[in-house]
């Protein structure tokens, strides 16, 4: 399947996205009332990336394969990119080359999961104290130890697993009502889970389990289309979860992702939950870490 369309589609609606968030008193440019476009005018932004409109037009149309990485870093710049936008930029600009490219016809339409090394399950195992699981970039937890299947039980347990019992995040959060239980900020973890799968579908846009997912997630969940349409992304994901959990209560854990380089083809993230030393939310994760540990 060509997959050329989607992908200047996706590059479309991004530049778009990212130009119509920004005024021209923002980019420091004359401001008028009769302004007919929320945000940057294109010839605006050509000016400000130092191209020209009719370049910059065709840019935003999802022309991209072949513009250099100056120019590109120069359209980041006049958008204001931040950091994971801007890698998500480059990363549609890589698959636009590469899908303008015959595809070989052995390259599987259908990425092959990673398998996950024993030195990594060993590790998992080796934190006792710290809910610790691999997530890929569908959101899928592809291996995890004892304590993040006790803290992610309800997860675990949801009718949303697949067939070999895995979790993934994103179809938990937006296909199960638990999830707004669960998740005390579930909002954020919506927007973020959308964001994380929007940036995954610019590293890998031709990987069919993922467009089969974001089809999923959008016929389903109405907040998961609005999500989908704001193109967000976001590469890594740390900071303070809060959690309702059923046996142990309420508990506030950070949490930091780290890259893990399982495959040079696919992205995987190490994801370590813990509570700050000394509070009601580190007994609460030694308990749940306790029942765990319990054979059975």
């Amino acid at each position: 399947m060509d997959q050329q369309p989607a992908i200047r589609g996706e590059i479309r609606d991004f530049l778009a996205g990212r130009r119509a968030r920004i005024t021209p008193a923002q980019a420091g440019l004359p401001t008028s009332t009769r302004r007919r476009v929320a945000g940057l005018r294109r010839e605006e932004v050509a000016v400000l990336a130092g191209v020209s409109t009719e370049w910059y037009t065709r840019l935003e149309k999802g022309h991209i394969g072949g513009v250099s990485e100056d120019v590109l870093d120069a359209v980041a710049r006049a958008l204001r990119l931040d950091d994971d936008e801007r890698t998500h930029l480059f990363d549609l600009a890589r698959s636009s080359r590469h899908e303008s490219r015959r595809p070989s016809r052995h390259t599987p339409s259908r990425r092959k999961d990673v398998e996950v090394p024993r030195r990594v399950q060993w590790l998992l195992d080796s934190m006792t104290m710290s809910s610790a699981f691999v997530r890929n970039g569908r959101t899928d937890i592809v291996a995890g130890n004892p304590l993040a299947r006790a803290l992610l039980a309800p997860m675990f347990d949801s009718a949303t697993i697949d067939e070999h019992g895995r979790p993934n995040i994103a179809r938990y959060i937006f296909l199960d009502d638990g999830a707004h239980d669960f998740f005390v900020d579930w909002g954020a973890a919506a927007v973020a889970t959308a964001a994380l799968l929007r940036a995954e579908a610019g590293r890998e846009p031709r990987d069919r389990a993922l467009r089969e997912l974001v089809g999923e997630l959008s016929a389903l969940s109405p907040e998961f289309r609005r999500q989908w349409a704001a193109h967000d992304v976001l590469m890594r994901h740390d900071g303070v979860k809060r959690l309702q959990h059923p046996d142990v209560g309420h508990l506030e854990l950070t949490f930091q992702s780290l890259g893990l380089p399982l495959s040079d083809q696919a992205v995987h993230d190490l994801v370590i939950y813990t509570a700050e030393p000394g509070t009601v939310s580190e007994a609460r994760l030694e308990l749940l870490a306790g029942s765990a540990a319990q054979p059975g």
